[in-house]
């Protein structure tokens, strides 16, 4: 039975009555004495057997809250210290600050931070915007990265009103490190009919969290000079902050200077702090032309220490430069690292000027190279607009790689329900997580069930970036093999966070997607890939039992989502979270009777992985326990009675549902639902979408299947899911179709088309078209019209905002959502490339 569907065991009720016949009333012979003493004896014998049932419930409890934050004790999947630059040099550095416009920090729990603000200078006080962590709504954009190799190399474009930033870095390797890197920053006016150009404030930091040493020089007026620096991961290391010049231009060109030192507030107080000190004008005095007054920093190097949080000393450095002057310019960052210049290299060249100039040329001619011979677009016959839409989401994706390590919060699965065995959230051990993010404005952390879909097309550009990734998400199981949904590690993530998100639960699941890119390593069959797939396959085991164990359904080979939201009278349908599907309408009714058909089919689809994984690697006896049950989930048989829907004519959940429910507005609470006729019973849940194409998309039925017509049919029918933008996640016929499920709450997952799903359909199209069958033709046929219509709305979309959204609209194919939204947005770029 499911851990988390164990019921209470209470006393037996037998115990009570034979208790009860023991100490019935005395008996007239005098033996009221010996009565009395066996009722004693006998109620002893109840309260022990009570005390030791409740003692057992209490072990189990403790137990299962001890596992919960438990790491899993099997082999890593990743060799020892894998983020070491001594391990992998080329990878220590990196832009891995996605929620910050521009960053670079490297791969350590105590790393050295860098960062990039800017202000446009203004009037007054109040108007001046300090920009610094990718926001929602803060009116900067389009921005995003133009070329991104995930290593060495990125160039990225940010629209702030009139001014336009270009940030680019290159990476250059040596000594034992992580090698140099250098940053240029070019800011232009693209403001059209005035001759007032603006005054601009750029603001260069560096942050270390630990007792590392930062010792900066300053040549006169706030100018640093450099900054050198010790840690044990870096040794020795020098900051070149150069003075500014006009873009393409080698003359340098007057600025303003001002510095700040202190110790580190906490990262995510960055902001705050710089901008609490904005609060003093200086003057701007270029030679030959007319003073400006400017919000700077104080003006002078004076060490600072508060603390962090009242927590005294120790906490780390923050040092900051700023300069002020006129746009256009360029300035450039240079790091330095002192094992690099050692032996024959001290006379090594500075990266910097024409030096970094060829660099980034050099990086870019390379991008465009690997890119084409990747995905081959320009060979397939798509636009260079298309081209330029694949470059902008690889490198988007690539460019949201973050890394991250802390603690997150969880809360145990206590396998029973009872006042007496809740359990409160407790600190899972502190890990790292190397991982894509769906959105930097929105969602900069890692997402399981987005990660399976980001490294899909990660791992057609750099197969290691994605051993790395699943690597670091193996890394993460607990005690049982579970892996919390959504990670929330260290400082700068957590502040990000509503509070009732932090928490994850150790009883609710996600879609298993990282058996997506894995399946596709097994087909290729790539030694490092197998190398790879040998040390993680114990973890996949572990991870998939889990899953199959602790979702079972209420009968054999039946599965269903734990975490469904309650039944509460302000939900029209009550949320399945953990399904990755959230809004879409499930059973009505909430009940432990329910049979989830996305989850059954993403079990089959890893025991089916995981069974020819095992076949490969010549594991015997796992091979022998997941190959019948990947038979049997495949089986068309099993999953007709479970889940095929006569009445219906497709696939579908089983629960206690009825259509019959809607809000209505009912002051003062707002809007309650309200359940009409028919009342719910135990059927098939009408909620014709994405759910009910799963035994498609993820291909589990047989080209010859009869169930592979009536699929088509609603996929291709525009009043239920075809739009000309996309699949639809939720028909247009169904009643929950475009209905917000609370007054807060608007729709998600009921009728605007998401990427993810549209590539699985896309790949399921393209996998039975080129199957013999009675279907094939028209398959094929309907891959080429839904790729025209997906990869055409994405690129329309794109070219009119400059932004991937996170959803489209089934309406008029306009982004919908958060944005920038460059995770699995970014399969587009595969759905051109026809790579599935």
């Amino acid at each position: 039975m499911a851990r988390g569907e164990r019921r209470r065991r209470g006393v037996p009720a037998d115990a009570q009555r034979t208790a009860e016949r023991r100490g019935g009333p005395a008996r007239r012979d005098g033996r009221a004495g010996r009565a009395s003493g066996a009722t004693r004896g006998v109620a002893l014998a109840v309260v022990l057997a009570l005390a030791l049932g409740l003692s057992g419930r209490w072990l189990l409890a403790w137990q299962r809250a001890r596992r919960a934050v438990t790491l899993l004790s099997a082999p890593p999947a990743l060799p020892p210290d894998s983020s070491s630059p001594a391990v992998a040099p080329d990878l220590f550095w990196g832009t891995y600050r996605p929620h910050v416009y521009f960053g670079m920090k490297t791969r350590s729990p105590q790393p050295l931070l860098t960062g990039l603000m800017w202000v446009q200078q203004g009037a007054t006080a109040g108007t001046a915007k300090l920009r610094h962590t990718c926001e929602q709504g803060d009116g900067v954009g389009p921005y995003g990265w133009e070329f991104h190799d995930g290593t060495s190399f990125g160039r990225q474009h940010i629209q702030d009103g009139a001014l336009r930033l270009t940030t680019e870095f290159v990476k250059r390797p040596g000594g034992q490190h992580g090698g140099d890197w250098s940053w240029r920053v070019t800011v232009e006016s693209q403001a059209s009919g005035t001759s007032v150009l603006p005054l601009v404030s750029l603001f260069f930091y560096v942050v270390t969290d630990g007792k590392e040493v930062l010792v900066p020089e300053v040549v006169a007026n706030g100018q640093l000079k450099f900054i050198s620096g010790h840690t044990s991961e870096l040794g020795d290391f020098r900051f070149t902050l150069l003075a500014p010049t006009r873009p393409g231009d080698t003359a340098p060109k007057y600025g303003s200077y001002n510095v700040f030192w202190s110790s580190n507030p906490g990262l995510p107080l960055l902001t705050e702090m710089v901008k609490s000190r904005l609060n003093s004008w200086f003057q701007h005095r270029p030679p030959g032309a007319s003073p400006e007054r400017y919000l700077g920093l104080p003006g002078s190097l004076k060490w600072e220490d508060k603390g962090r949080s009242g927590q005294g000393q120790g906490q780390g450095q923050f040092l900051i430069q700023q300069v002020t002057l006129k746009v256009p310019f360029s300035m450039e960052l240079v790091f330095e690292s002192g094992s690099a210049r050692v032996g024959g290299n001290q006379a090594l060249e500075q990266l910097s000027g024409s030096l970094l100039t060829k660099a980034l040329e050099t990086h870019a001619a390379s991008f465009r190279e690997r890119f084409e011979k990747t995905f081959q677009l320009k060979e397939k016959g798509l636009s260079l607009e298309e081209q330029v839409l694949g470059q902008t989401a690889l490198s988007g994706l690539l460019g949201g790689i973050g890394y991250f390590y802390g603690q997150g919060l969880v809360l145990p699965d206590m396998g029973v329900e009872g006042p007496e065995l809740k359990a409160d959230p407790a600190l899972f051990p502190p890990v790292p997580l190397f991982t894509a993010v769906p959105s930097r404005s929105f969602f900069p952390r890692g997402f399981l069930w987005d990660e399976g879909f980001h490294q899909l097309v990660v791992q057609r550009w750099d197969p290691r970036l994605t051993q790395e990734a699943i690597g670091h998400w193996l890394g993460l199981l607990n005690a049982d093999g579970w892996i919390g949904r959504e990670q929330v590690l260290g400082d700068e993530a957590r502040a990000r966070v509503p509070p009732e998100f932090l928490v994850q639960r150790a009883a609710h699941a996600n879609p298993p997607t990282l058996l997506l890119p894995i399946a596709h390593m097994l087909e290729g069959r790539d030694p490092a890939d197998m190398a790879f797939l040998r040390r993680a396959f114990p973890r996949l085991r572990a991870w998939f039992s889990w899953l199959h164990q602790s979702q079972v359904g209420p009968v054999p080979l039946s599965y269903r989502w734990r975490g469904r939201d309650p039944a509460l009278p302000t939900l029209l349908n009550p949320k399945t979270l953990p399904s990755g599907l959230d809004d879409y309408p499930r059973a009505s009714h909430p009940s432990a009777t329910e049979r989830h058909l996305d989850l059954r089919c993403w079990v089959a689809l890893g025991a089916r992985v995981l069974a020819r994984l095992a076949a490969h690697l010549g594991e015997a006896e796992a091979a022998a326990e997941l190959g019948p049950l990947a038979a049997s989930l495949e089986a068309e048989e099993s999953l007709d009675e479970l889940h095929w829907a006569p009445e219906l004519g497709v696939f579908a959940d089983f629960g206690n549902h009825t259509k019959a429910v809607h809000l209505k507005p009912q002051p003062p609470q707002g809007l309650v639902r309200v359940v009409g006729r028919p009342h719910p019973r135990l059927q098939y849940v009408d909620a014709l979408g994405y759910v009910s194409l799963f035994p498609l998309l993820l291909r589990l039925l047989d080209p010859n299947s009869s169930h592979l017509g009536p699929l088509l049919d609603v996929l291709a029918d525009s009043r239920h899911l075809w739009s000309p933008f996309g699949l639809r996640s939720l028909a247009a016929s169904s009643p929950f179709y475009g209905q917000r499920n609370s007054e807060h709450d608007p729709p998600y997952w009921r009728g605007a088309v998401w990427l993810n799903i549209n590539y699985l359909a896309l790949g399921a199209l393209h996998h039975y078209g080129h199957l013999e069958g009675p279907h094939q033709a028209r398959a094929a046929k309907l891959h080429n019209q839904l790729r025209a219509n997906v990869v055409g709305n994405v690129k329309r979309q794109y070219q009119a905002t400059g932004f991937l959204w996170e959803q489209y609209s089934d309406r008029d194919g306009r982004g919908m959502g958060c944005r920038p939204f460059q995770g699995w947005t970014s399969l587009v770029l595969l759905a051109m490339a026809e790579d599935y």
